[in-house]
């Protein structure tokens, strides 16, 4: 059973807002570093932000920073990512995914659970 399920992925236009959610389930939620990456077509998977245990620590990369924000509800076991103003490289497939450490990291290997991902695309 995959602990972690993305939802909100779609087709909107260039400068439209998205947001996404990552459920987890039979998992201690809160003990866990959330984070985000993208994979498009023909590229390797990338880091987008993540966030600490508490919400308190968020770390975005550049290409990201100031249009997405990562959140976190402990109480509902739950990561979002809003995506605001978004561009057309965008488009990927967006995964979340948790790590057990107790600072954010930006590379893949760190994190031990994975979903399943949701297609995320931006038209010009």
């Amino acid at each position: 059973q995959v602990p972690l399920v993305e939802s909100g992925g779609g087709l909107v236009q260039a400068g439209d807002s998205l947001r996404l959610s990552c459920a987890a389930s039979g998992i201690t939620f809160s003990t866990y570093v959330m984070g985000w990456f993208r994979q498009a077509p023909g590229k390797e998977r990338e880091f987008v932000a993540a966030i600490s245990w508490t919400g308190t620590s968020t770390y975005y990369a550049d290409s990201v920073k100031g249009r997405f924000t990562i959140s976190r509800d402990n109480s509902e076991n739950t990561v979002y990512l809003q995506m605001n103003s978004l561009k057309p490289e965008d488009t990927a497939v967006y995964y979340c995914a948790a790590s057990s450490q107790r600072m954010i990291h930006i590379t893949p290997h760190v994190y031990t659970y994975w979903g399943q991902g949701t297609q995320v695309t931006v038209s010009s």
